[in-house]
């Protein structure tokens, strides 16, 4: 039997589906019957639909039943569901077999037959219907089905191989029942993958902020009923990230008949013990066992170990199957039952407790603050400060580690703090906390609100607010400007504060951000004289970046030293406002490449609830480190997820960044429309915003591209308003265009300009900046340089100590020599440089630079292949390879753990490298050159 092509595919369930598809076709495994098990949710209902739409597409007869929990106990009721549409056919079997089913179709007087019997009855009858049309059984939900009817399904299930009839039925995990008994061929129906829950989520919840998305995707656990459901439960507020999500989120009718099922029937000492561990969610066995006395014990909680709700993992912990079980013990108790469970929590957590187990996320004494905290029914200022403590520690790092839920959890745990609190002054100040913490975790939306209900005290932290307010304009609407008036408020009125706690560096820490993305020396001079009035030791990293962005020359030598010891005086847990001013000034001196492993470490830290700027900055600053040295493909991995999680999170000025950064991959490869399309995108939002830094690296890529496409009039114009002719500078991304600069002013014949332009650059000591800036400055001189001086100035570039670690510049002055040498008639050498330098484009993907090395070749006497599977990148190849087969972008990407831009961007390179237009000649193209792929150089 041919199946029909697939419409329509469930989301992540392309495994599940061939599967049946297998079935289906009778393919021997599975075989002709199959039996679908798992959790309640995941989706084993629309397999079975999926099923039967693709059985009837085929022509097949198509009989269906579902076990109902009332129905169980009516015997053949479940058999009688899926056959009474057959009853025409039972009046052609033989007259015993007639009789057998007659009891179970209804009729009346009938009597009921053997087991046995009847059993062969319904297999005879399967078997007609069968003969003039395949056909296939479905029964759902067989858990319910009553235990008659579970028999002859079982018996007939064993025994369709000799039919043309199909057998499909789902089943729930951890039920038991005749089914367990059959020994069918079993499919386990799983949880969706991150990536296809969170197309789920995607497709029928658009738009959700990120951290209500991320909050979603956590607790549904790739449940797909859980993904469609739980948004719909939540207000609009908390749905548009305006107000906090509660501590466990509310299940409907649907989730709750799923997650909370048998939770009733339970003894009450389980029903107990289970809502002490789903309070915590550390629990372990000796907190549960100690909280549990005296009224319960760590023994009564095996009937929930046995219906499989809950487990005892590695360390002791203990583990509910799901997370929305754990929701729906706690949505059961009453609220007197979760205060009480609180409470005896807490006691367990009490200073007695030296330690905390292993496996845990939270520590001891964070977890006591927040069970404290959720039994109080009034003020508590001991709580309030203990929550305090909580949230001190996510910012910091603190002594006792980083509390469970990161920096997200700590603006929740502020905010109940200020409910806590005994004075308004108090109140006021937790609240703006929470506002300044909310900035930096994805929770731009209730920055506003929390601000407003902080009011204004005697005791407000007025420097924080200020800080908090310039957060939300950097981050949020870009207006670098007014954050910039703001903070020289809040220094202001800082004066007289020690140099330390959440005000200082909470100003300071906004104010670095200003003075990065904006570009002017206005913000930079306001940081210079702030540092001054703290302990050098307390602000070490904020001036380590100050000076790598302001004056890299002036301390340029001892100051990659004092960076190299700062990275090693760094505790194992490092406070944002350590770790990234570290790394951006690493980036700044092209020296972050031997501290990426601990930017990672950061970066992993922060993912699950923590700071959202730490982890789309530093991923930032990993793909600037990865486009310097070459590692094109990593760096757009990179930019690319830290773009997705910017713009669901509402950071529009990173966002602005990372397109930038695409856009100069994208330059680098010659894709000049994406370049185009993400400069006039990025333009279009900074120019009226005055972001300096973005509108700069948009013209950097601009100008670069310009290079790529030889059109060096457009590349000089783009150049110069970064830096103009005979004026470079220190600043960004201006170190890294003088070779830029000066290739697009010697190509149009300005060469007094670009000789300039050289001479100023040394006078300022750019070489003096990192090994980078140093080849790029040696490689414009070289460029510039007189005929006569031109030979010993390219070998002099070339030779610097750690020239290869730049791959696409040494390249670039490789290919620049070649060019000169092949002009001067020294055809002999240029050959070797401009294989060398070929050589390097095409492995870089630097396609423009490398069909020109391949055109000086050519002129220089050399054949080359221009095109064909060779000029391909092995991911270019990859993709081009997949997309042959008819996969789509998307389903390259999910299978290459890639965007569909992406797919996109590298099939968009591959076309012209294999002299097609379209991805119907991939296939012939890939063939086609396979035996001329060699590069015949």
């Amino acid at each position: 039997m041919t199946l029909p092509a697939e419409q329509g595919e469930l989301r992540g369930r392309a495994p599940e589906l061939r599967t049946i598809d297998a079935v289906l076709a009778g393919a021997d495994p599975p075989g002709p019957s199959l039996l679908l098990r798992g959790d309640p949710g995941t989706g084993k209902t629309a397999l079975l639909d999926a099923a039967a739409a693709r059985a009837g597409a085929a022509g097949m007869r198509v009989l269906r039943a579902a076990g109902a929990p009332f129905e169980s106990g009516i015997r053949f009721s479940t058999l009688h569901q899926l056959l009474y549409a057959t009853r025409d056919f039972a009046g052609q079997l033989p007259d015993d077999q007639r009789d057998a089913l007659a009891h179970v179709l209804g009729r009346a007087g009938a009597r009921e037959a053997e087991p046995l019997v009847l059993s062969t009855a319904v297999l005879a009858l399967v078997a007609e219907v069968a003969a003039g049309r395949p056909l296939l059984l479905v029964v759902d939900d067989v858990q319910w089905i009553d235990a008659a009817s579970a028999t002859v399904l079982g018996f007939l299930a064993r025994r369709v191989a000799g039919t043309h009839a199909r057998f499909l039925a789902a089943v729930r995990s951890g039920a038991g029942g005749v089914f367990d008994e059959t020994r069918l061929p079993e499919r386990t129906v799983g949880p969706l993958s991150a990536r296809a829950a969170a197309a789920l989520l995607d497709a029928h919840h658009p738009g959700l902020p990120g951290v209500v998305r991320r909050r979603l995707l956590d607790d549904a656990a790739g449940n797909p009923l859980a993904l469609l459901e739980l948004p719909a439960v939540l207000t609009p507020r908390e749905r548009s990230g305006q107000a906090a999500l509660p501590a466990f989120l509310p299940l409907g009718d649907r989730l709750e008949a799923a997650f909370a099922a048998g939770l009733a029937e339970l003894p009450e000492p389980t029903r107990a013990v289970l809502l002490l561990a789903a309070l915590d969610p550390d629990a372990d066995v000796a907190m549960v066992r100690a909280a549990a006395r005296p009224h319960a014990d760590l023994r009564d909680l095996s009937p929930a170990k046995r219906a499989g709700l809950i487990r005892v993992v590695e360390g002791g912990r203990l583990e509910f199957r799901h997370p929305l079980i754990r929701a729906a013990v706690a949505q059961l108790a009453t609220a007197d039952e979760r205060r009480h469970a609180h409470l005896a929590v807490a006691r367990t957590l009490g200073p007695a407790v030296a330690a905390t187990p292993a496996g845990c996320r939270g520590t001891a004494p964070e977890r006591r603050a927040r069970h404290l905290a959720d039994a109080a029914t009034g003020p508590d200022e001991v709580v309030a400060r203990a929550l305090d403590e909580v949230a001190q520690a996510a910012w910091t790092g603190g002594r006792g580690g980083r509390p469970r839920g990161g920096a997200a959890g700590a603006v929740s745990a502020l905010v109940r703090a200020s409910e806590l609190s005994d004075r308004p002054g108090q109140r006021s100040r937790r609240l703006v906390e929470a506002a300044f913490l909310a900035n930096v975790t994805g929770q731009l939306d209730r920055v506003p609100q929390l601000l407003n209900d902080a009011g204004q005290t005697p005791h407000t932290a007025t420097g924080l607010v200020f800080a908090a307010t310039a957060h939300l304009l950097t981050n949020g609407s870009g207006d670098v400007d007014a954050a910039h008036r703001l903070l020289a408020r809040a220094l202001d009125d800082l004066d007289g504060t020690p140099g330390d706690g959440w005000d200082a560096y909470g100003v300071l820490y906004a104010l670095l951000f200003v003075c990065v993305y904006s570009g002017r020396p206005g913000p930079w001079e306001l940081l210079r004289a702030a540092l001054t009035r703290f302990d050098p030791r307390a602000v070490t990293a904020l001036q380590l970046c100050y000076d790598a962005y302001a004056d890299p020359v002036g301390t340029a030598g001892p100051l990659r030293h004092r960076l190299s010891t700062a990275f090693e005086d760094l505790s194992s847990d490092p406070a944002p406002w350590q770790f990234i001013p570290l790394t951006y000034a690493a980036v700044e001196l092209d020296a972050l490449a031997a501290y990426r492993h601990l930017c990672h470490r950061v970066i992993d830290r922060e993912r699950d609830g923590g700071i959202v700027t730490v982890v789309i900055a530093g991923l930032l600053m990993l793909s600037v480190d990865s486009i310097a040295h070459g590692q094109w493909d990593e760096a757009e991995r990179l930019a690319e997820e830290a773009l997705e999680i910017a713009r669901a999170d509402g950071y529009h000025l990173l966002e602005g960044q990372l397109r930038c950064r695409l856009a100069l991959i994208g330059a680098y490869r010659g894709d000049a429309t994406r370049t185009r399309m993400l400069t006039d995108e990025v333009t279009r939002w900074a120019a009226p915003r005055g972001v300096g830094l973005t509108q700069a690296l948009a013209w950097q890529a601009r100008a670069v591209a310009a290079l790529g496409r030889r059109d060096y009039e457009d590349a000089y114009v783009q150049a110069a308003r970064i830096d103009g002719p005979g004026h470079p500078s220190l600043g960004v991304p201006g170190r890294w265009m003088v070779l830029d600069t000066v290739d697009a002013a010697v190509h149009i014949g300005h060469l007094d300009e670009a000789r300039a332009h050289v001479d100023a650059a040394r006078q300022a000591g750019l070489a003096d900046v990192s090994s980078r800036t140093a080849l790029l400055t040696a490689g414009a001189a070289a460029i510039a340089a007189p005929d006569d001086d031109a030979e010993r100035l390219y070998a002099a570039a070339l030779a610097l100590p750690c020239a290869d670690q730049w791959p696409f510049e040494q390249a670039r002055i490789r290919l620049a020599y070649g060019e000169w040498l092949r002009r001067t008639r020294d055809t002999t050498s240029a050959r070797l440089q401009l294989r060398d330098a070929l050589e390097s484009l095409d492995r870089l993907g630097a396609q423009p630079w490398a069909d020109r090395a391949r055109n000086e070749l050519r002129a220089a006497g050399v054949a080359t292949v221009g095109s064909g599977p060779a000029a391909l990148t092995p991911q270019e190849r990859q993709i081009a390879t997949l997309a042959a087969t008819g996969l789509t972008n998307k389903q390259i990407g999910e299978r290459l753990f890639l965007s569909h831009r992406t797919v996109g961007a590298h099939l968009h390179r591959a076309f012209p490298k294999l002299g097609i237009t379209s991805r119907a000649a991939l296939a012939g193209a890939l063939d086609s050159r396979a035996g001329t792929s060699a590069p015949a150089l």
